[in-house]
């Protein structure tokens, strides 16, 4: 499968994603990861990126369609990729249009999943990380907590509650989202590849991923 997958901050794309790798073998490409392999790698464009990331700016769309040109077009992307998180603005996906026609590659289509504020709010504010840097498994209070002091069932460290997932923080981010990220949708809308998603329920989500395919 060659998709994009849309969605608000905690609107489960991760799971998703990690879900439909184990279907059929496709990669999961996020710029966050392509950026870490690239500065741990010391590629010419990971040190340019890391350049701007030392200083604290942003990394410009320009060389981040570079790295992801180099990254489709890694053995593993043969089998098939899903790219999530990205792309996050309308100049990156009109970019990233030009990019895979330029590499002959065609998007089955591209998945929004769309899900009530009410249950995002509710995911992030349950949601605990275990705070050992090479651990960060992920708990929920609710239907997966840590253990009954808080602390983590892998490693036996403490617990956290992210700055990013205070209820204040939340809406904060699916504001900018709404503002930058959700005209993405009105985009592929028009390109005929949208396909929109009620994900409430990630296992149930991916089975519709699977049929539509």
């Amino acid at each position: 499968m060659k998709i994009i997958l849309l969605g608000a901050p905690g609107a489960g794309k991760g799971t998703v994603a990690k879900l439909l790798t184990d279907y059929d073998g496709s990669v999961q490409i996020s710029t966050g990861d392509i950026l870490r392999a690239a500065v741990k790698e010391g590629t010419d464009l990971g040190r340019e990126a890391k350049g701007y990331m030392d200083r604290g700016d942003l990394v410009p769309d320009g060389l981040i369609m570079q790295m992801m040109e180099v990254r489709l077009q890694q053995p593993d992307c043969e089998k098939g990729f899903i790219l999530d998180g990205f792309p996050r603005t309308i100049p990156q996906a009109e970019a990233l249009k030009s990019l895979l026609e330029k590499l002959h590659i065609r998007l089955d289509f591209v998945v929004n999943l769309e899900v009530p504020r009410d249950v995002i709010l509710d995911r992030l504010t349950t949601r605990r990380t275990c705070s050992n840097p090479d651990c960060q498994e992920i708990y929920n209070i609710k239907s997966n907590p840590p253990l009954p002091d808080g602390t983590c069932k892998k490693c036996g460290s403490m617990t956290i509650q992210r700055d990013d997932e205070t209820e204040e923080a939340i809406l904060n981010r699916l504001e900018t989202y709404n503002l930058k990220t959700a005209p993405l949708i009105g985009f592929y809308e028009k390109e005929g590849l949208l396909k929109t998603f009620a994900s409430v329920n990630s296992a149930e989500t991916v089975e519709a991923v699977k049929k539509a395919l």
